[in-house]
């Protein structure tokens, strides 16, 4: 028998995608629940918490989008967003309203556990970092960023972070003066080989919403700066306490 690994919330009007989803994760040891509309969505995931959501967008009653940015109120649950859409700027508009990842259909099953795996591994590893008593501070400017429980402040003011964007902020400090290209930084953060026609817009679209969170000016960054046609880095000294 399977070892449970999580929660899953499958969300999509086509009951064949829904009845697929749940067989597969269930056998890799996934715990799944089902929502077939948006509103729905909402009800199950107060009832339930799961730990991730696949959530399609085109949906009725309320689509992807709007349960994305009704979640992104009071979680940061990881989400993938499943898309049918064709234009790169509707897929990647789950992302600027708070989603982990997208995947276009048709996909690969076996793609979509690969990426479900990834983001739960950084989801669990966020929950039982908490408990470890000797907690690492960094402090630049006036962030002050708590890495082993994954939470910035600025200002003294909590800033709710989703994981990747903490993952993202935490690769770029933690090797402050690298740059890392966007193909390195999917396969850090997202923890998947890119392929040659991988979209790296998805990276992008992150770092413009980490920015407009932890930047004063996003516009003109101080924190994270665009090494141009290279990719990104973090350029401040930082101090530590352990």
């Amino acid at each position: 028998m399977s070892i449970h690994k999580g929660k899953i919330l499958v969300v999509d009007d086509e009951a064949s995608i829904r009845r697929i989803l749940q067989t597969r994760l269930e056998m890799i040891g996934y715990n799944v629940v089902q929502a077939k509309d948006g509103e729905e969505a909402l009800s199950v995931f107060r009832r339930e918490t799961p730990d991730l959501i696949v959530l399609d967008v085109m949906m009725p009653k309320l689509d992807g989008y709007g349960v994305c940015q009704e979640l992104r109120k009071q979680s940061d649950v990881p989400i993938i967003m499943l898309t049918a859409l064709g234009d790169v700027a509707d897929r990647i508009t789950g992302l600027e309203l708070g989603a982990d990842d997208y995947m276009t259909k048709p996909f690969s099953p076996k793609e979509l556990e690969a990426r479900i795996a990834c983001l739960l591994r950084r989801s669990f590893h966020k929950t039982n970092i908490n408990i470890i008593p000797n907690s690492g501070i960094i402090h630049v400017g006036n962030l002050k960023i708590d890495i082993n429980k994954r939470q910035v402040h600025k200002n003294d003011q909590r800033i709710r972070l989703t994981g990747v964007e903490f993952s993202l902020l935490e690769l770029l400090v933690n090797h402050s003066g690298k740059v890392f290209s966007r193909l390195e930084m999917l396969q850090q953060v997202w923890g998947f080989v890119p392929g040659l026609n991988t979209d790296t817009r998805v990276v992008d679209v992150h770092i413009s919403r980490l920015r407009t969170k932890i930047e004063s000016n996003p516009n003109d960054p101080e924190f994270i700066l665009t090494a141009r046609g290279s990719g990104y880095f973090f350029p401040r000294t930082i101090s530590s306490e352990q």
